[in-house]
């Protein structure tokens, strides 16, 4: 049976769930990737910055988390699926939910090795904006830029 799967937006009590998927899919996702920082330092940036300071959204199956998306403004700051939940929608679930809280265009960084997220995000209207050699980022990991131009400027070419 299928568990009833839903976004909401995050609360106090689950940030060291969404931790906890955030370190399983990095380390899934980006094998080859040294994450710069320890496990009680992501906790803590979970628990004291990201879901009390930013726009933290999380997907429930049943009562677990097993998903989480982070946006501050127009940029989609962090987007991480537990390893078992990639490849099942809950994906498109939350980008569709992130273009619905940004109908004017989101933006966002991910790493160059991570050819999965690209296709991922290519195919939800992202455009390759920018590349850098990762000298700006905590792994100093080469990375790349995406843009979403928003519902307005996706409608009109979709039209074109």
């Amino acid at each position: 049976m299928n568990p009833e799967i839903a976004l909401r937006r995050a609360v106090d009590a689950d940030a060291l769930a969404a931790a906890d998927v955030w370190l399983r899919s990095f380390a899934a996702a980006l094998p080859s990737v040294r994450c710069a920082h320890d496990e009680d330092d992501v906790r803590d940036w979970f628990a004291r910055v990201l879901v009390p300071q930013y726009e933290t959204w999380v997907a429930t199956a049943d009562t677990a988390v097993v998903g989480v998306l982070v946006l501050n403004g127009p940029e989609l700051k962090q987007f991480y699926l537990a390893p078992e939940w990639r490849g099942r929608g809950l994906g498109d679930q939350f980008i569709s939910l992130a273009k619905e809280q940004r109908p004017d265009g989101l933006s966002l960084w991910t790493f160059q090795v991570n050819g999965a997220a690209r296709r991922f995000y290519e195919r939800h209207g992202f455009t390759e904006t920018e590349r850098t050699d990762g000298s700006r980022n905590d792994e100093h990991e080469p990375d790349v830029r995406y843009v979403w131009p928003g519902r307005e400027e996706e409608e009109g070419t979709a039209a074109a």
